[in-house]
């Protein structure tokens, strides 16, 4: 196949096909951060939670396995390549979730909305996408780069908290990912909640394979390949503004693994939106809500390049590796959602 296609093609292939399955798990099986945040805070439930635990710790054991078979530098990822800056980690985190909470939908959220047909998600994603480059390479880049400088690391000890151990205790560092990932699994299932609830089950494993994937495509095509592009799994903050760019300017720009991981989640959430029944063209009625949307997604871009990354980027794809910024990131979004959520829907006064 590599004969066939450049690797090019190949790469963002892979990122289509976990796109896809992104997509599917958003509208079938009700995967959301945002969602699972509102559940855990306001309508006593769980479940969306512990699905994104399921996930993670899913991701972890499937990484880590791919590391001990030898079938993945995982010290090639940007995330165990940049020194951790913990108040990039906590500031960046904080913007997103007050930003994802506004807009309602953090970007991947966004385009699973969009494929079932509700066009206000599709001006958080141009707003988003652009905000991130904005901040990324635009006019704001100086400022952030004063305040929050990206380093590479410069030592053989990686930012991920399974290196540390494996350095501090001398076990296979795969070893010690699995384990990790098993005790992940095992919290997510703690509750009878999701444990009976099958369909969330397998969509959580499905989302968990999906980061699993990238990691694994892009690895190996990577092994053969000429081009030394780099190693990657699925994130939705800076690869929206990439797909913006690439989608204005393709000739000019070789296609990517973001950009086929973005492309890929519209078609997964707009079949799983017609196999619910669900799809149906909605607008926004409201300018209020049209104005306070856009001032959500600006924030969350600029948070999630602070944060180096998402919900998704630092929540899943990061996690997956074990990044010592994925958990504080996840934390701080968390928070920073909901301080957002108590604004929407108690405001801010004080109790009588």
């Amino acid at each position: 196949m590599c004969d066939l296609f450049g690797d090019h093609q190949l790469v963002a292939a892979v990122g289509l096909l976990g796109g896809i399955l992104l997509g599917l798990a958003a509208r079938l099986g009700r995967f959301c951060t945002l969602g699972a945040i509102e559940d855990l805070l306001y309508g006593g439930s769980s479940e969306r939670m512990r699905m994104w635990l399921l996930a993670i710790g899913t991701a972890v054991i499937g990484s880590f396995s791919l590391i001990g078979l030898g079938l993945l530098d995982e010290t090639q990822s940007f995330y165990l390549s940049v020194r951790w800056m913990p108040l990039a980690s906590i500031t960046g985190g904080l913007m997103f979730g007050y930003g994802m909470a506004l807009s309602g939908n953090c970007g991947y959220g966004a385009i699973a909305r969009l494929g079932g047909g509700d066009l206000r998600s599709f001006v958080i994603v141009l707003v988003m996408g652009v905000s991130t480059y904005v901040v990324l390479s635009g006019p704001l880049a100086p400022l952030r780069n004063m305040l929050f400088q990206q380093q590479d690391v410069t030592s053989e000890l990686r930012p991920g908290r399974a290196h540390h151990l494996a350095q501090l205790t001398t076990l296979p560092l795969a070893a010690i990912g699995i384990a990790a990932g098993c005790l992940i699994v095992a919290a997510a299932l703690w509750g009878s909640e999701l444990r009976r609830d099958r369909e969330s089950l397998f969509w959580s494993v499905v989302v968990g394979i999906a980061v699993v994937s990238g990691w694994a495509g892009t690895a190996y095509i990577n092994r053969p390949g000429f081009e030394a592009l780099p190693l990657a799994s699925h994130s939705f903050s800076a690869p929206l503004g990439e797909t913006i760019l690439w989608t204005m300017t393709g000739s000019l720009r070789p296609l990517s693994f973001a950009v086929g991981s973005i492309t890929g989640v519209w078609p997964g959430a707009f079949i799983g939106s017609l196999m619910k029944g669900h799809f149906r063209w909605e607008a926004c009625d409201d300018p209020r809500e049209l104005r306070r949307q856009i001032i959500g997604a600006a924030i969350m871009g600029a948070g999630a390049v602070i944060a180096m990354g998402c919900t998704v980027g630092q929540g899943l794809s990061a996690f997956s590796l074990l990044s010592i910024s994925a958990p504080v990131t996840f934390l701080a979004i968390f928070a920073g959602a909901a301080l957002g959520l108590r604004q929407l829907i108690v405001g801010f006064r004080l109790a009588p």
